[in-house]
């Protein structure tokens, strides 16, 4: 297939741009700078000058194509509900290029969203709207453009996608204790975020891809949740820093806009998604990846 990728040259974008050639695909990578664009001539794919902000751009890059996967999302948090309407509005963009035809359309979501108090799985949908939530503007676009008989399908990404080069959450929770002089979580940190390997995560994207499924959800949760505690502990080890545990109070003033993230517990099943990809993780596990020198070099 020939597959226009969005978030080509980020760092799961990336990812699933060397998993897909790999097996043979066609890319047309989204890029809007020189660096980027020589990023993917670099690994063989084709380049589409453009942004996320020019919706043109975007319907342009989807016309001579067989699929569209939608990884691109800007991760400015000082303005994340404007971002999130700003994807809202591509995946539409999309859904009108693609409306009437069979090529599919790969979005990229978060198990983060679906906090139940229990495991989620790929059945659940978002207890939350986007009044309330920014981030479910995603799952609301895609069900909208769905019931318009488009072939969509969402691909969760649990909160770390882990691996060298990582600038997620877990490199923003360093940065934050060597900011303070302390390592902490909340409560008694047993609060879990489910995680995986950036490249077992790009797999996920070809095999979805490559079933053609549409309203499918997949989850590319590796390990269903990883106690914060444990996380804490190593950026605590690592650094030489204390490891604390704030209350729900002291928290906000520590960690500012990330409390909520900090505090979320949103176990997440893969066991799903493995049974209809016939996807089976292999790489190293958050905690494994997290106690490298690669982590903390910076």
């Amino acid at each position: 297939m020939r597959v226009f990728v969005t978030g080509a040259t980020g760092f799961v974008g990336s990812a699933v741009v060397r998993e897909l050639l790999s097996v043979g695909h066609q890319v047309l990578g989204l890029s809007r700078s020189d660096a980027g664009a020589a990023s993917l001539q670099a690994v063989g794919a084709e380049v589409h000058r453009g942004s996320l902000d020019d919706l043109a751009s975007l319907q342009a890059g989807a016309v001579a194509v067989d699929a569209v996967i939608h990884t691109g999302f800007n991760h400015d948090f000082s303005k994340f509900k404007e971002n999130c309407e700003a994807d809202r509005r591509v995946i539409a963009a999309f859904g009108d290029e693609l409306s009437g035809s069979d090529r599919p359309l790969l979005v990229t979501s978060g198990t983060g969203l679906m906090q139940l108090g229990r495991t989620a799985t790929e059945n659940d949908q978002p207890n939350a709207d986007s009044a309330t939530v920014p981030r479910v503007a995603t799952e609301e676009a895609v069900a909208a453009i769905a019931e318009r008989g488009v072939k969509v399908s969402l691909i969760r990404l649990p909160p770390s996608v882990h691996c060298v080069g990582d600038h997620g959450f877990v490199p923003m929770l360093i940065a934050k204790a060597r900011e303070t002089g302390i390592s902490a979580y909340i409560g008694e940190g047993e609060n879990r975020w489910p995680a995986v390997h950036r490249l077992d995560a790009a797999k996920v994207y070809r095999l979805a891809l490559e079933r053609g499924a549409a309203e499918a959800r997949y989850h590319a949760a590796a390990e269903e949740g990883v106690p914060f505690k444990n996380i804490a502990g190593i950026i605590g080890r690592r650094l030489g820093l204390p490891v604390v545990s704030k209350s729900k109070e002291e928290a906000a003033a520590h960690f500012g806009w990330f409390t909520h993230f900090a505090g979320m517990d949103s176990p997440a099943s893969s066991a799903k998604t493995q049974a209809w990809l016939n996807w089976q993780p292999t790489q190293s596990g958050l905690l494994e990846d997290l106690d490298q020198d690669a982590y903390f070099a910076s």
